[in-house]
């Protein structure tokens, strides 16, 4: 049976990110950027429907604890909006629009690093976008990984600094698959770390402040050079199934690491 046609409709970028300290009317026109942050929200596995504008919202959060991080070094945050709510099979349409959004990105700013940082279904099609050249890195939080007849491929990880991030409660993605994928891309790939977020479930809510300050250190120091806090150099450094089963310690974040 020939496959219904989807309605024409483009991906596009929101708005910058802001931190929500400096109002935006302060932000200089000019601003360099100098590295770009891709905001990926959850999704549906099969809708045509349009995009999620709650699920777009839900990234927010993160955006600006990312720019908050980041201020004053040239970041710049946007949250990607899908042409269509679902993955949709084969079709994979998020890693499409992912992969559209680095464009943009290139375009609109220049030849900077990007990071992809994705929750749930859009931790997926972060993983999978990540072969695009201007990419450095990846975060995967809680990531949708459906067991199928054919692994989750990791070649496109080879070269890119990556971060998962699974609850160990998560009643809606399976935290052993996201451990499975993260000890394949291993041994492809060193630069390769996974936390856990002892008895916090899908949403992370438990230990936001954590995840979100995990997720900043992460990405600064892929795409701008920071040195890593310990627990992600040690976690980075560590052979599996250490590095892929590194606690979230409660309050990181809130002193310095040594």
């Amino acid at each position: 049976m020939a496959s219904q046609a989807l309605p024409v409709r483009g991906a596009r970028l929101g708005k910058q990110v802001t931190s929500g300290i400096v109002p935006a009317a302060r932000r200089e026109a000019n601003d360099t950027v100098r590295a770009a942050v891709l905001l990926l929200p959850a999704g549906d596995a099969l809708s045509t429907r349009r995009r999620s504008h709650v699920a777009a919202s839900a990234m927010v959060p993160l955006g600006r604890a990312l720019m908050r991080a980041g201020c004053g070094e040239g970041l710049a945050a946007h949250v990607v909006h899908y042409r269509f709510r679902g993955w949709n099979g084969g079709n994979a349409h998020p890693v499409e629009d992912a992969a559209w959004a680095v464009d943009e990105i290139i375009r609109r700013y220049g030849d900077v690093p990007v990071s992809l940082v994705g929750t749930d279904m859009g931790g997926r099609a972060a993983l999978r976008a990540a072969d695009h050249p201007a990419v450095h890195s990846v975060v995967a939080l809680a990531p949708w990984l459906p067991e199928g007849a054919e692994p989750e491929p990791v070649k496109q990880l080879i070269g890119r600094q990556v971060l998962i991030v699974h609850g160990t409660n998560d009643q809606d993605t399976n935290p052993d698959l996201s451990y499975r994928l993260a000890e394949r891309a291993k041994k492809v790939n060193r630069d390769v770390c996974r936390f856990e977020v002892h008895s916090d479930g899908h949403d992370l809510h438990d230990h936001r402040g954590e995840v979100a300050a995990l997720a900043a250190d992460f990405v600064l120091g892929s795409l701008l050079g920071r040195h890593f806090a310990r627990p992600v150099a040690d976690a980075l450094a560590a052979p599996p199934p250490l590095g892929l089963r590194m606690p979230l310690a409660a309050g990181f974040g809130r002193r310095p690491h040594g």
